[in-house]
């Protein structure tokens, strides 16, 4: 297994893509940190998961728009572990409005959580990582480079932190730490029922969709297991998008 006896901590892991990366992780030999803020009994579930795997789970409740919040959890996985060999920052929000319509506290939320998060993990979990390295995967979406309804706050932030992603990458690599992001397309979670009118979005999407289904959580956690491990050395500071090819279409 890629992972055995690995540290891997997965921001946002209660939920999701989140949690489904902590089981693909869990299953392929890796003790998984646990991080939350609100869901604390989906939380506790996955750990019940991840320890039936036969693997440790550390469960960390840390708000990822609170530095000091961010340094305590790094803190707790070095008081635990020793160490981290993988960081993937998956925990995202937004506040879902029209450009005219975002106002500054939305606006400095969803880039605490979203970018700023990262910023912090990234230099925390570096400092924690071993002498022959480690890995970091930030969860981006095509709102990066793309505009999609009531996607403002979310879009930016997630192009500045593919930003972030290269910078890390060519920082980090003497230190044999690899950083990538996945870019990926509308993936049938809980959280899409957050955004407005996101039902006239999914039904233009899928109509879009040159292949005959959308993203699940699974697709995201196949790629991040590999560009995480030392099959993807080569593969450094990059956004793959894993989208189904609709990003490729002509509108």
């Amino acid at each position: 297994m890629r992972y055995q006896d690995k540290v891997v901590c997965v921001t946002g892991s209660s939920r999701g893509i989140g949690k489904q990366l902590a089981l693909r992780f869990a299953a392929e030999g890796a003790d998984i940190v646990i991080n939350y803020f609100r869901n604390g009994d989906a939380a506790r579930e996955v750990a019940q998961e991840i320890e039936a795997l036969g693997r440790k789970a550390l469960l960390v409740r840390a708000n990822m728009a609170q530095e000091e919040k961010i340094i305590s959890m790094f803190e707790e996985i070095r008081d635990e572990f020793g160490r981290l060999d993988v960081f993937v920052h998956n925990a995202a929000s937004g506040r879902n409005r029209q450009a005219m319509e975002v106002d500054v506290k939305g606006w400095d939320w969803t880039v605490n959580v979203n970018t700023r998060a990262f910023l912090i993990g990234a230099q925390q979990a570096a400092r924690l990582m071993p002498e022959e390295g480690g890995a970091m995967l930030a969860l981006s979406s095509f709102g990066s480079d793309r505009v999609f309804p009531y996607y403002t706050t979310v879009g930016a932030s997630k192009a500045a932190l593919e930003s972030l992603v290269r910078y890390f990458a060519i920082e980090l690599a003497a230190k044999k730490i690899n950083v990538n992001a996945i870019s990926a397309g509308a993936v049938m979670t809980d959280a899409l029922g957050h955004f407005p009118d996101m039902d006239k979005t999914l039904e233009m999407v899928e109509e879009k969709m040159p292949y005959h289904r959308m993203v699940s959580p699974d697709d995201i956690a196949n790629l991040a297991l590999f560009l995480c491990s030392k099959e993807a050395e080569m593969v450094r500071g990059q956004t793959i998008k894993l989208d189904g090819g609709i990003t490729l279409m002509v509108p």
